[in-house]
């Protein structure tokens, strides 16, 4: 046995398929099938149940498959280890950030940490929050860029910024001309959210909750973006994070950003990665990068106060 097979076990086990997982570890079909095989007569059980359009995997090998996956995570852990202790700064990192958060942080943050960390290999990966977490456990990213809570005690969270909401109305709605709103004036409004599976969702939703507000019913969007046009278009109404809203963020033309008095409703962004993790030292120097943005950034009061001259320009 040796960790090359333990890499083809896991690609099949992803993948499902031999001509894809060989591709995925850039090896011919019949290597991987062939390596696969011997790894099943060492062993002395059957991993794999080969069908003429599928492969799957017998229970044992499922458990075989996990198992190998974490000692090839262990073997990243050494290399990376090693690595660090030649040069700290050095190295990759694989980020994951969920969607309705990466464009709008990430040209703030990536020059101040290309400046921070000249040697870094950052690499990003945009996905939902689940996918992130997902690959984050499987040690397929090594840290991610969400929204709390984060239920689980084998992660660390470290907490970097909140990020307060605006409501976003079109500018011909009564609530565009009020200088800030608390949270009951949305008591009789429904408001446009996103689909299943955006943590801007479930943030929207506790919101709408809090204020006994409603969603509007027949249409769920599928990116932020899609939210901002439709506020434009005189569909309805909606909560946007003020990171959504800054430059370089061009304003939408017919869109009013009205902010909330008091302490607005917001949302707490995170760096977490595994407490078993050996880039922990380092996780927790990049997200302090993170940490200090701008502070008028996250400001909700300058976005209000540019759309309003905007709209009295207009």
């Amino acid at each position: 046995m040796n960790l090359r097979d333990l890499h083809y076990l896991v690609s099949l086990a992803e993948h499902r398929h031999f001509g894809r997982a060989a591709e995925a570890c850039f090896v011919s079909q019949p290597t991987l099938s062939t390596q696969i095989k011997k790894l099943e007569d060492e062993l002395g059980v059957a991993l794999v149940e080969r069908t003429p359009r599928k492969v799957l995997l017998t229970e044992v090998g499922r458990d075989i498959a996990n198992r190998a996956r974490e000692v090839l995570n262990e073997i990243e852990q050494i290399k990376s280890v090693a690595r660090r202790t030649v040069d700290p700064e050095s190295g990759t990192v694989r980020l994951g950030i969920f969607p309705t958060l990466g464009p709008y942080l990430l040209p703030h943050v990536i020059p101040v940490v290309r400046e921070r960390f000249p040697r870094l290999e950052l690499l990003l990966v945009e996905e939902k929050t689940e996918v992130v977490l997902h690959r984050l456990r499987e040690g397929k990213l090594d840290a991610g860029v969400l929204a709390l809570p984060i239920h689980d005690d084998n992660l660390h969270a470290e907490l970097l910024f909140e990020e307060p909401f605006l409501l976003a109305v079109p500018q011909s709605h009564p609530l565009a001309r009020r200088p800030s709103l608390k949270l009951s004036d949305l008591s009789d409004q429904s408001l446009l959210l996103l689909e299943d599976g955006h943590c801007l969702r479930d943030q929207a939703l506790e919101v709408c909750h809090m204020a006994g507000a409603g969603e509007k019913s027949g249409f769920r969007a599928t990116s932020l973006e899609t939210l901002r046009q439709m506020v434009a278009a005189n569909v309805g109404i909606t909560l946007l994070p003020t990171l959504a809203v800054k430059p370089p963020v061009a304003p939408a033309p017919n869109l009013q950003l009205v902010e909330f008095s008091g302490h607005p409703p917001s949302r707490r962004i995170a760096m977490v990665w595994r407490k078993s993790s050996a880039m922990g030292g380092f996780l927790k120097q990049l997200s302090e990068v993170f940490k200090h943005l701008p502070h008028d950034l996250l400001d909700p009061h300058t976005a209000a106060t540019a759309s309003a001259k905007r709209r009295r320009v207009a």
